[in-house]
């Protein structure tokens, strides 16, 4: 057995341990996980109080890694967060003072609510793995992992994501209400406080590091990337798409369909993980022509599910 799929141990680990905390949304999770594997980023759109935030929280203390949760506001600056120096009088000198984003994973919480300028401080931080400050460049800490969300029924005051933004976001996922029993357990683990307190770490970062680095090895027949090139030019000529998926989302796909292959055990990927991933990982990278922003996911999600029925699939 390969030492990728040897590492898939700790990745369950990681999965039962978050679900054990995140009641009912096992999906969820799993694409999270994914996302985490594959070294991406997760947007999460969805109403407030159905688990962003635990969720997020349960991912940092499974890999027992640094969690920070940021509240954007429209009063936030960039220096709020990437940091920023500060002048000492008694020394004469400027000390650099980290912002929230030197950490190992970020809840950015409802992005959408601080200005163009800000949500831009966030982009080298999520594509290069580092800030500039002055003319200096420092490196964030690993894993690095930006959790952000944003409210999709609620427009006033906000500022909506532009397609350069949400094309560094890996994954856009919803998190849904829970079932009537999941809901009825979530009072009970909640009676002795929250239960994302109580979890405890099963790894650490190097292993996490390791695991993302193992998910290269992680083999890709000609086939599947032909089948996932064949998607990427459907979405560019579809008549009811503005926009298609860039390069940058077609990669993206190739490796989130590595990362879910390590994750099912396997050392090779097959055309069941690109359909699975195609709709968290493309709707929000396609415009589509005409369509309000508050129906926008939707449509998307569907012209995808389309493109996929009409497509062959590779043996």
């Amino acid at each position: 057995m390969s030492a990728a799929v040897m590492a898939s141990n700790a990745i369950q680990d990681i999965r039962a341990n978050v679900e054990s905390a995140v009641l009912g949304k096992q999906d969820t999770v799993r694409l999270a996980v994914v996302a985490l594997l594959a070294g991406g980023h997760l947007l999460l759109e969805d109403a407030p109080g159905l688990g962003k935030t635990s969720l997020a929280r349960a991912l940092a203390r499974s890999l027992g890694c640094r969690f920070t949760r940021l509240q954007f506001t429209p009063d936030l600056l960039p220096s709020d967060i990437l940091g920023a120096n500060v002048y000492r009088p008694n020394t004469g000198d400027f000390e650099f003072r980290p912002g929230p984003v030197f950490t190992n994973v970020l809840l950015a919480d409802e992005i959408n609510r601080t200005t163009p300028r800000t949500q831009s401080a966030l982009l080298e931080a999520m594509s290069e793995r580092q800030v500039s400050i002055e003319g200096e460049t420092l490196p964030l800490p690993e894993p690095f992992l930006v959790i952000a969300t944003q409210n999709p029924f609620e427009f006033e005051g906000t500022y909506p994501l532009p397609e350069n933004q949400l094309d560094r976001f890996m994954m856009c996922l919803e998190v849904g209400y829970p079932d009537r029993e999941t809901e009825r357990e979530v009072f009970k683990r909640h009676r002795g406080g929250e239960p994302t307190d109580d979890l405890l770490a099963v790894t650490n970062a190097e292993e996490m590091i390791a695991m993302q680095r193992s998910v290269s090895d992680i083999r890709v027949d000609e086939s599947i990337s032909d089948y996932i090139l064949d998607i990427v030019e459907a979405t560019r000529n579809h008549p009811e798409l503005a926009l298609g998926v860039s390069t940058r989302g077609a990669l993206t796909l190739y490796k989130a369909a590595q990362a879910m292959a390590l994750l099912e055990e396997r050392d090779f990927v097959i055309p069941d993980d690109v359909k699975q991933l195609c709709r968290p990982v493309l709707a929000h990278r396609v415009v589509c022509r005409g369509a309000v922003r508050d129906g926008h996911r939707q449509r998307a999600i569907q012209i995808l599910k389309g493109i996929l029925e009409k497509l062959a699939v590779p043996i």
